[in-house]
């Protein structure tokens, strides 16, 4: 039997700044300044793995 793991999608500058509640704006300046989290280019789009970002939020709390 073989069964398939749900696969959760990458976020767009959007959806980041809707889960963290801050304007995208923010978000390209911490990406110049190299203190958001992390991401990676698909092509010319940024993306986010959610799983990072949740990471990168509980080690901003922890600080």
């Amino acid at each position: 039997m073989s069964t398939t793991a749900e696969v959760e999608r990458l976020w767009t500058v959007e959806d980041v700044a809707r889960y963290l509640d801050v304007p995208v704006e923010t978000l390209y300046a911490w990406r110049k300044k190299r203190t958001g989290p992390p991401a990676g280019k698909v092509g010319k789009h940024l993306r986010y793995d959610p799983a990072d970002v949740r990471v990168w939020f509980q080690r901003q709390k922890a600080a």
